[in-house]
């Protein structure tokens, strides 16, 4: 057998969750590491953020626009009537301490919590302040992150044990119910994997199991980006005793994106009335940067979304979808009638040639995704454009796709359907 060729691209993971289009981010973390101010910057929405473990009782709710300069640049080139972005629901949520699975320091409301949301941004103080009290008396990273690691694999152990025995009496009933011998293989295979201190989100699951996993919303299926909260003077420095430590335990125990930051320094930033001010200010810090919009891309990013575009005179808007979507399921982000009865094609267009091209108008890469109906006419008006499109030197590439096409980020995409009354 040849060599397997080590450019080729490997098998994609399957993907755990349940794909829907109001998708939410929480903030974790043990109390005092930063949440709340953290949520603040990230929102702009004042919530209390006092030295108090249990400030935050019911998680604060904020919707942040998904930066993304793609987006930006297509306002600018259509000049549209609206702009609307696309947003994360972004979730503050209570902290946790040792033993809150079994439901100690309000545990059993924090950890449900959680659960509402679909990715986890895990917060982390690696600062000094004698003025801000940590929980277990110290500051250190790697044992808070072992802390919270704990709590949310045991929670989940027990809502696996749970499970299995609740499968297990229907299967006893009746053996014939296949799925509920796959659904209590699934889960048997789950609890296999977290008593090895395992997340769910690191398995290596088949697509088989993936329905039965996804029902349960577990916690540790879901993805998980750690915010690393850094004191100003470090963060400007770039240097902190413990970044070494925590990138080790991550690798080691349950490795996702490290972003570096610091509340105290994003903070600073808001005191600024002038832009001439704020460059001023960080020429002297060194040139350190914002990390408020990474945070957001970050997480936006492990949810596997992507983004595609609709423009035009009235309206340029970013759409969210899961990476892997097929057009018709696209089209039907924005009216389901699409998505079931009225596609007829699209036009899929490059970002790169609207940079260099501009509007639709003197675009040169055309795309045509055909779904089986009958789109001669539409075709041949195309070509003629296209024909004068070359004319003009500007090259043209025309691909027919199936109803399969799977949309790519960063696609500008322009739908054309024909959504009929039903006949009574």
């Amino acid at each position: 057998m040849a060599p397997k060729d080590k450019n080729q691209p490997s098998e994609p993971k399957v993907l755990l969750g349940r794909p829907k289009n109001n998708l939410k981010l929480g903030l974790v973390g043990l109390p005092n590491v930063g949440k709340s101010t953290t949520f603040n910057l990230l929102s702009k929405q004042c919530v209390p953020a006092e030295n108090f473990p249990f400030c935050t009782i019911n998680p604060h709710e904020a919707v942040v626009s998904v930066p993304d300069d793609r987006f930006d640049h297509l306002c600018k080139v259509f000049a549209p009537k609206k702009e609307i972005s696309a947003t994360v629901t972004i979730f503050d949520i209570a902290g946790l301490v040792r033993g809150a699975h079994k439901g100690e320091g309000l545990g059993n409301a924090f950890l449900s919590h959680i659960d509402a949301v679909d990715g986890i941004l895990h917060v982390v103080r690696a600062f000094e302040d004698d003025e801000i009290v940590h929980t277990d008396g110290e500051v250190n990273p790697v044992n808070d992150l072992d802390t919270i690691n704990q709590e949310l694999i045991l929670k989940d152990l027990d809502k696996c044990n749970k499970a299995i025995s609740e499968v297990d009496k229907v299967y006893q009933r009746n053996m014939k119910i296949k799925s509920k011998k796959e659904e209590l293989d699934t889960l048997i295979k789950v609890k296999e994997h977290l008593e090895s201190n395992k997340w769910i989100s690191q398995g290596n699951w088949k697509s088989s199991e993936v329905p039965y996993i996804n029902e349960y919303n577990f916690l540790t299926a879901k993805p998980i980006v750690y915010l690393v909260n850094l004191s100003e003077n470090d963060f400007v420095r770039q240097k902190n005793k413990w970044l070494s430590k925590i990138a080790k335990w991550v690798q080691e125990n349950n490795p996702g994106p490290i972003i570096p930051y610091s509340a105290q320094f994003e903070q600073s930033l808001e005191a600024f009335p002038t832009e001439e001010a704020l460059k001023s200010y960080l020429k002297d810090k060194n040139n350190a940067v914002s990390k408020i919009g990474k945070i957001i891309t970050s997480g936006y990013h492990e949810l596997q979304l992507i983004h595609y575009f609709t423009c035009g005179p009235d309206e340029v808007r970013c759409w969210t979808i899961r990476n892997g979507t097929k057009a018709p399921q696209a089209a039907g982000m924005s009216n389901m009638n699409i998505t079931f009865r009225g596609f007829i094609c699209a036009e899929v267009y490059n970002y790169q040639d609207i940079v260099q091209f501009g509007t639709e108008s003197r675009l040169g890469l055309l795309f045509f995704i055909m779904l089986g109906f009958n789109v001669v006419q539409e075709l041949n008006r195309k070509l003629e454009l296209m024909g004068d499109i070359c004319r003009r030197g500007k090259c043209v590439v025309v691909n027919m796709i199936r109803k399969d096409y799977v949309v790519n980020d960063g696609d500008i995409i322009f739908f054309k359907f024909n959504v009929t009354a039903s006949k009574k």
